[in-house]
């Protein structure tokens, strides 16, 4: 097993956040201006991140985590660092991208342990709601145009309770046309709209001919777009709106 990485650039936000959950944030020493983290260099956008500021800190590892940053991560593998890469697309993925964090920085056990903690909790989730109705729920991603919300979202609806006839777990988020929602007759929609925060407008639904008879929720967009441990507390907030079930952390089994 490697050393622990002293010197950690973290390209990606669910990186920034699987590293401050694991305890390993103090190897930060830059980051992006989306990951919400102070103490390090911030190298702007996660999709636009300055590869010369980046090469500049001397990183032991680089953490990129998404398909759009394939150029950046080439880029700075061509100036020689140490680029650890990863795409997940499913809940499995995320789990695995969890991990792979922990790998990467050479804390494989702490990753684990992580890892273990995140699957209780979803399987302490996916029993409170075990035997259920399963109510129909929409979730959008973006706005203008509406997208329904793709990649490990399907997945953790389904952990947390719900039906969603919109994408196949794994598949990107797409575009919706004019009838696929109204006629999905969702229950529920959950507006957690992409760099929103918690701030998705849900009179953007007033503007549509959709003619819902659905609860609608607004949701911080990092506790469902972000394949890091806030993934598992998105799922325990769905179960929460969906079924009104507050799951104890504290019985483990």
């Amino acid at each position: 097993m490697c050393d622990p990485a002293t010197r950690t650039v973290s390209l990606a936000p669910s990186a920034t956040a699987t590293l401050v959950e694991m305890g390993a944030a103090e190897s930060l020493v830059g980051v992006t201006a989306h990951c919400g983290y102070d103490e390090a260099a911030s190298l702007g956008g996660w999709l636009n991140a300055d590869p010369d500021r980046v090469a500049a800190l001397d990183p032991d590892v680089v953490l990129t985590n998404d398909p759009l940053q394939r150029e950046l991560r080439d880029e700075l593998r061509g100036r020689g660092l140490d680029v650890h890469h990863r795409e997940p697309s499913t809940l499995a993925d995320v789990f695995e991208s969890i991990a792979a964090v922990g790998e990467a920085v050479g804390r494989p056990g702490d990753g684990d342990r992580l890892v273990r903690e995140c699957r209780t909790r979803v399987r302490r989730v996916r029993d409170a709601v075990a035997g259920r109705d399963r109510p129909v729920v929409y979730c959008e991603e973006w706005s203008d145009p509406p997208m329904a919300a793709g990649n490990w979202v399907p997945d953790a609806v389904v952990a947390a309770g719900g039906r969603y006839p919109f994408t196949e777990p794994g598949d990107r988020s797409h575009e919706v046309g004019p009838e696929k929602v109204p006629d999905a007759d969702p229950d529920h929609v959950v507006l957690h709209v992409c760099g929103s925060g918690d701030r998705s407008d849900p009179s953007v639904l007033e503007e549509r001919d959709w003619e819902l008879d659905a609860e609608v929720h607004v949701v911080d967009d990092d506790l469902l777009n972000q394949p890091s441990p806030r993934l598992v507390d998105g799922i325990e907030g769905l179960a929460e709106r969906l079924h009104g079930v507050d799951v104890d952390e504290g019985d483990d089994d």
